[in-house]
């Protein structure tokens, strides 16, 4: 289908992409990488008036070294994040789970920041957030900004703390140096989205799981953390045994969907079999 007309802003600033949404209001749709919205539009389940597009404000691209964090602009694309260094070595996790998403064509549209504000609960980057700890910023009317935890960050299904008339920025990550990541990702078909994936990452001293977290793909309306393994996992031995043991109650107090790719209880036992295999992965067993 062809979309319904609308009118194209494409702002060079932060300043005038928030402008643009403050005058149209709720007629105003942002596209970012366009993945998610361009589909929408053609299949006219929404039909903005206005569409303000992100793709030419330099400032929102990128990623740079800021002491104990990198921070990665909302607009870079998933191929600049999984080639840039910075994010390899301080957050791998990041860079792991990147390279599972959807195809490399899709990689080199679709954004992180994007992703993220869509806040898809297959979607591939948010438990990694989550998992390692991320800040985001977000802009508003008047030049405010407010930075928000990865905890706050997603409220409900396709819902996040990002507000009407505001826009993400940046992403914070605090420096993983050292800590082992792996994301472990269940589809029935290559590319696909995913039915249960769990990121991992685990900080190790002497063959002991001194830090470790963990975060939970498609188990419920937004990405998840599972704190209770989190925390069941440190001091225990980098072994199969004690991992399997930490991790059992992974799925606990997950409402996981159910659907043609599997029903909840089905997504439950995955979830605990993933985390085990992340975090052995993860922390180098």
């Amino acid at each position: 289908m062809i979309p319904a007309s609308f009118d194209y802003v494409a702002p060079t600033t932060v300043d005038e992409a928030l402008a643009a949404l403050a005058e149209h209001g709720d007629d105003a749709k942002v596209l970012a990488g366009g993945q998610s919205l361009l589909p929408i539009l053609r299949m006219r389940l929404n039909a903005p008036g206005v569409v303000v597009d992100l793709g030419r404000i330099p400032d929102l691209q990128g990623v740079c070294d800021d002491g104990d964090h990198i921070v990665i602009g909302a607009m870079t694309t998933y191929a600049a994040v999984l080639a840039d260094d910075l994010v390899s070595t301080h957050a791998s996790l990041l860079s792991k789970a990147v390279a599972t998403v959807a195809d490399p064509q899709i990689r080199h549209r679709g954004t992180l920041g994007g992703a993220l504000v869509h806040a898809d609960p297959a979607g591939d980057v948010g438990a990694p957030v989550l998992a390692l700890g991320a800040e985001l910023v977000v802009a508003g009317p008047g030049g405010q900004t407010r930075t928000v935890t990865a905890d706050d960050f997603f409220e409900d299904l396709f819902t996040t703390a990002v507000g009407e008339g505001e826009l993400l920025t940046q992403i914070r990550i605090p420096k993983h140096t050292g800590w082992g990541a792996h994301y472990e990702k269940f589809v029935r078909v290559s590319h696909q989205w995913s039915i249960v994936a769990v990121a991992a990452t685990v900080r190790s001293e002497g063959g002991t799981i001194a830090e470790a977290r963990v975060g939970l793909t498609n188990m419920g309306s937004t990405p998840l953390r599972a704190v209770s393994v989190e925390n069941a996992l440190v001091g225990q031995p980098a072994t199969d045994e004690a991992i399997r043991a930490a991790v059992a109650s992974v799925a606990d107090g997950t409402n996981p969907p159910s659907d043609l790719n599997g029903d909840s209880d089905y997504r439950r036992h995955l979830a605990t079999v993933l985390t085990r295999r992340a975090v052995l992965a993860a922390a180098g067993a």
